[in-house]
């Protein structure tokens, strides 16, 4: 396993080409779930599912902080999902498989490759995103929404940005600060606390699902985490460190949750070689 460690510098965005917004890949009951295509010049180009935080209970498929992979080449569908507002997990994990089924039924229209694809996210998406790239296959997640079963909803590689990957042992890392957040955000997705909602925390968590079939991972996280502790990460790369599978930290001094440095040029460059690697 590496671990990198890395200094602040700010980002400096650029803006999408082409956008295709608001396609939707699936319906449950009346409600319609979309997500944003951002496609980049050139023919049939790698693609990206990007899963959007909001401690699973907020946030929006308009937020796209890597951007810049896009100036690098990638395709990048910006999934919403059903919040914990609208309904409890595992409906999260059901939607956003059902977006990669979508994705990969409908390439050739869509003009993108969808034949190996990545899955990235932040805070509560960078846990969806480890969530749904380490368990392909399991029943309890792939869920029945949408209208491409026959689809695989496997992803080649992932990228978690300060997530959590384990629900049963984040209570106890958290800061008093960040169980104020922390405990009403686990509640909502899983009806109660951790401790209270065993089974179901377990299935939620990514290191419960790891096998030696899973897809290289690379987490980024803030050693000032105050909302997700950092442990979180070290956690799941030293179970995949375990198992020998390919996995890559990266810890930033002094970063918290989330901010510009995260996605600034040095950072963008070493996701983009750890994506071109499997997805070139």
């Amino acid at each position: 396993m590496k671990v990198l460690f890395f200094s602040l510098i700010f980002l400096t965005a650029t803006a999408f080409a082409d956008t295709q917004a608001d396609i939707e890949y699936a319906k449950v009951g009346e409600l319609s779930l979309k997500l944003d295509l951002h496609r980049p010049p050139g023919d049939n180009p790698p693609l990206l599912v990007y899963v959007h935080g909001g401690g699973w209970r907020a946030g929006s498929k308009e937020d796209v902080p890597i951007v810049d992979l896009y100036e690098k080449g990638y395709a990048i569908a910006s999934v919403n999902y059903r919040l914990s507002t609208q309904a409890p997990f595992p409906a999260q994990g059901h939607d956003i498989k059902a977006a990669i089924r979508f994705l990969r039924a409908n390439a050739g229209r869509l003009h993108v490759n969808a034949g190996k694809l990545g899955i990235l996210g932040s805070s509560a998406g960078g846990h969806l995103a480890a969530l749904v790239g380490v368990s392909n296959g399991n029943t309890q997640l792939e869920g029945k929404v949408g209208e491409h079963p026959d689809q695989s909803s496997d992803v080649q590689v992932i990228v978690s940005y300060y997530g959590a990957s384990n629900l049963e042992t984040i209570l106890a890392q958290s800061t008093p600060k960040g169980l104020e957040f922390r405990i009403p955000a686990l509640k909502l997705l899983l009806g109660d606390t951790p401790d209270k909602k065993v089974e179901l925390a377990r299935l939620a968590s990514p290191v419960a699902h790891l096998d030696k079939k899973d897809p290289p991972l690379l987490l980024i996280h803030g050693d000032a985490d105050p909302q997700m502790p950092p442990q979180q990460s070290q956690e799941l790369a030293k179970a995949y460190e375990t198992l020998g599978l390919p996995v890559t930290l990266i810890i930033m001094p002094g970063s918290r949750h989330g901010g510009a440095e995260f996605y600034d040029e040095e950072r963008t460059a070493i996701v983009a070689k750890f994506l071109d690697k499997v997805l070139r």
